[in-house]
């Protein structure tokens, strides 16, 4: 019986080595499909509304209508995963996917291209859950935080990867093929999905109330961190180029450059807090995750006109924000393994919800004080804030029987 009051049955959960390796190729396959979408219509927003005559402010929707089912999904997607296994999930997931960029290929409106993103987001959001429970159960032991944070780190490398992508191609085609693209990179993971990999042990059957699980507080501890590791870091990615430019007055090429680190360092992170959790107490990584992240936004915040710190503020918050994944994802599973996929959801809801809150509000501080410094403090405190947090994690992981 888990100390949640929810029982579950043992199983088991091995597989042999060489099927493990599949397993995480095909997860981080998908992984880097359904991430593509976050950002695929980034680069061709002015494009996009040129053509269908919106303000460029109207594209942000774009963003907000795939994030909104995304996080919606989260929960609900855990639900389903949990009850019909996650590579049965994952096949319908990936179709569902592919068919909201084909159709916003060939989308000939502005609401139509906002419908079909918050269609795709319903797919992106369960594909998320289903790949992190699919992670959960084909890998065990010392393998599986390594295993979680590389399955992460591919769905940074997916949404960071089409922003250098689509341009060329929209460029070279047109905008229409750029979608057409991210539609076939969904279909060729769905089809190496169906063919390759591996199935999973049967999962274990939750018997207890969903409500349980909801409001643990231990869960919502760990949605805490994940709004100030990943949820920061996408609100500072979100801002950070007009810190450089306008506070700092970095050039903007440069700017770019240094912006593009806050997430692309979690490529790398993420497998890398996988490893440290290994040799490393839970409460350690996160506290120093925490630490980082503070220490740079409140060097963004001092102002320095200088290349240099500016740099280092970015390396910080990128390290920060991408250490703690695999960590808090492994540990929400193990708290509930009968209902795994619907723990990391909820622990991932609460990423996005700081993401749907964050970024305007963020703004909105720096209309009010005239500066995004007052707005890097905040997350500066916030991150603080969370630091102080850790002490209520548990050490060490959960006794299951899973």
């Amino acid at each position: 019986m888990e100390s949640s009051g929810i029982s579950v049955a043992p199983v088991s959960t091995a597989l042999r080595i060489g099927s493990q390796r599949a397993a995480l190729v095909c997860a981080c396959a998908v992984g880097f499909a359904f991430s593509a979408n976050y950002t695929n219509h980034a680069p061709v927003i002015g494009v996009l509304a040129r053509q269908f005559g919106f303000i460029q402010a109207l594209g942000g929707l774009l963003t907000t209508g795939i994030f909104i089912t995304h996080a919606a999904m989260q929960v609900p997607g855990g639900y389903i995963v949990d009850r019909l296994g996650s590579r049965r999930v994952l096949i319908f997931a990936l179709a569902w996917v592919a068919l909201g960029n084909f159709a916003i290929a060939f989308s000939g409106a502005f609401w139509q291209l906002l419908a079909w993103k918050i269609f795709t987001g319903i797919g992106t959001g369960t594909c998320f859950v289903a790949g992190a429970r699919y992670i959960h159960e084909a890998l065990g032991g010392s393998r599986l935080p390594v295993a979680q944070g590389m399955y992460g780190g591919s769905i940074l490398l997916g949404s960071g990867f089409v922003i250098l992508a689509v341009p060329r191609i929209s460029l070279w085609a047109s905008w229409r093929v750029a979608f057409l693209v991210s539609a076939t990179v969904a279909v060729c993971a769905w089809i190496i999905w169906i063919a390759v990999s591996p199935q999973v042990p049967s999962v274990a059957r939750a018997r207890g109330q969903l409500r349980g699980m909801l409001l643990s507080p231990r869960l919502w501890l760990l949605g805490l961190m994940q709004m100030a590791s990943f949820g920061l870091a996408i609100v500072v990615g979100a801002w950070i180029i007009t810190l450089l430019v306008g506070t700092l007055q970095v050039p903007a090429a440069k700017a770019g450059l240094i912006g593009s680190f806050v997430l692309l360092l979690g490529i790398m992170m993420r497998p890398l807090g996988g490893i440290l959790r290994q040799h490393m107490g839970m409460r350690a990584l996160l506290a120093l995750s925490l630490l980082s992240n503070a220490a740079g936004c409140f060097m963004l915040a001092a102002g320095w006109n200088s290349f240099p710190p500016a740099v280092a503020a970015v390396l910080l918050i990128g390290t920060g924000c991408g250490l703690p994944y695999a960590a808090l994802f492994t540990r929400a599973a193990s708290l509930f393994p009968g209902r795994a996929g619907a723990a990391m959801g909820l622990v991932n809801m609460l990423g996005i919800l700081m993401i749907l809150v964050g970024a305007p509000l963020v703004g909105r501080l720096a209309d009010w004080s005239g500066s995004f410094r007052s707005s890097f403090v905040a997350l500066g405190g916030f991150s603080l804030a969370a630091c102080a947090a850790v002490s209520l994690v548990s050490r060490d992981e959960p006794a299951t029987t899973i």
